[in-house]
């Protein structure tokens, strides 16, 4: 079947795209289409934003790291689709003008389409949706104020295309399963015919099952955000490759009185705001979880399965005692997160195997997580430290704690939850079970941090946790300079 997709108001069809070919590339390449700029190539820098749309609604993505076949059934719109027919601007690119948001210009397409992306969503916090996007000379103020007067005005109707179900609506068969590029299906055992690999686009779980389990070697890929950068910087040959944003019950959220049950295809996005109502601390944490454009791309399965040791879901998840769910063919087997991670770059996950869900146990939030970097925004932590402590008239009841950084996978501080149970919750308590963290981990010292660094601040973590608890300003966002 032909990769089908909107660009900028009109129908693509495109008979068997290499699977990694990337949307930037594409545009630049083959369209012509050269206001969307290459800068990092790896997610980074937002020169490349795009704008898409499909069921989940429109969000801003990095068309670097997005390829071809993740846009089947989709709506795209890159900067020179913004304006018009007639040449009308869109609100934001009159404002980014009329305020001097632009001194060199490279990345202010890029900005442009964020802000356009915000504007169409209604979204009031503009830093937030420029954290994604680097701008080296204009600085930012010029920026804001532009998106600031942009805000109150209306959406234009030439976007009617950016509608959740439009693509849908033209192209029933899209919610089918679908080998793109002509070579692999469900069944096929294989590339057939001669031809390269090509991708398959299952509709659900069930059919990623059957065809995961005929093809265990290949690549699975959901939002790219990790395996994009196996291709722009690594320069690897995928193979046969399932891409899985087509698999609607992958992503789906399911609450009730005893769990929270959260599909491997939720987004990061997603994932932060059902969290605001949960455990808003992770929340927080998530907000500089890459950038508004990696989070809206990035999944919470993609997220545990590339085994990370930095990931910085896993440590927050095992410290709400999370459960993992994978899934074989027919076979389903679960087992706690933590048990998950074996050791650097190897996880209990067999060919063909594949994560279908994590679900959290309801629970009193008691949740805080401290990610260490050397950037606010967008960049991978040091370390990161989640806790979990729930106290009961003054002892601790119960304590579970979770790193990721300070060691070759994300791990529990078992030393230190056994300090801490039994005790009370005092300064004194957690100034004597910080040292037992040298029991714990014996981390490694790398270009984010040494050894003693990630050592010290984790025991910090853990005298943060008292004093943010006592009601003491601890958040570096609340504490005035």
């Amino acid at each position: 079947m032909p990769l089908r997709f909107l660009l900028n108001g009109e129908t693509v069809e495109l008979t068997d795209p290499p699977p990694t070919l990337t949307l930037l590339d594409w545009l630049r390449e083959a369209r012509g289409l050269t206001g969307t700029k290459e800068g990092c190539n790896e997610g980074d820098c937002g020169a490349c934003t795009v704008m898409v749309t499909d069921a989940r609604g429109t969000r801003p993505l990095n068309a670097c790291i997005l390829f071809l076949p993740q846009l089947h059934g989709a709506a795209v719109r890159t900067v020179e689709g913004l304006a018009g027919p007639d040449g009308t601007l869109h609100p934001v690119q009159e404002a980014l003008i009329e305020h001097h948001g632009s001194q060199c210009g490279f990345c202010t397409p890029g900005i442009a389409v964020a802000l356009a992306a915000a504007h169409r969503n209604g979204e009031a916090d503009h830093d937030t949706a420029l954290s994604g996007n680097l701008c080296r000379c204009t600085g930012y103020a010029p920026i804001v104020r532009a998106a600031e007067a942009a805000a109150a005005q209306p959406g234009p109707g030439w976007l009617a295309d950016t509608l959740p179900d439009a693509p849908r609506f033209l192209w029933p068969e899209i919610s089918s399963g679908v080998a793109i590029g002509g070579a692999i299906g469900p069944s096929d055992g294989g590339a057939g015919g001669g031809q390269p690999p090509g991708a398959f686009r299952p509709a659900d779980a069930d059919e990623l099952a059957t065809w995961y389990e005929e093809h265990p070697d290949a690549t699975l890929v959901a939002g790219a955000t990790d395996v994009g950068l196996w291709v722009t910087k690594g320069l690897q040959d995928l193979g046969q490759v399932a891409f899985l944003n087509g698999c609607a019950d992958l992503q789906k959220i399911e609450i009730t009185d005893t769990e929270i049950r959260l599909g491997a295809g939720v987004t990061i996005a997603e994932l932060m705001t059902l969290m605001q109502s949960h455990h808003p601390h992770f929340a927080v944490m998530l907000a500089r979880f890459g950038s508004p454009q990696v989070r809206a791309a990035a999944t919470v399965g993609g997220n545990i399965a590339n085994g990370s040791p930095v990931g910085d879901t896993p440590p927050a998840l095992i410290a709400l005692g999370a459960t993992l769910h994978l899934r074989k063919g027919e076979t389903h087997r679960s087992l706690a997160l933590e048990e998950f991670f074996l050791d650097y770059g190897k996880q209990d996950r067999t060919p063909g195997e594949f994560v279908e869900a994590v679900s959290i146990p309801r629970q009193p939030d008691a949740l805080r997580c401290y990610k260490l970097s050397k950037r606010r925004d967008q960049d991978i932590s040091a370390v990161c430290g989640c806790f979990s402590i729930a106290v009961e008239d003054g002892t601790i009841r119960s304590a579970r704690i979770a790193f990721g950084g300070m060691a070759g996978i994300p791990k529990r501080a078992a030393a230190v939850e056994a300090a801490l149970a039994g005790q009370p919750f005092a300064e004194d308590t957690l100034i004597a079970a910080r040292d037992a963290m040298a029991e714990d981990f014996q981390p490694l010292s790398d270009m984010r941090a040494s050894a003693g660094y990630r050592l010290a601040t984790a025991q910090n973590m853990l005298m943060r946790l008292w004093h943010a608890r006592s009601g003491a300003a601890s958040d570096i966002g609340e504490v005035a300079p």
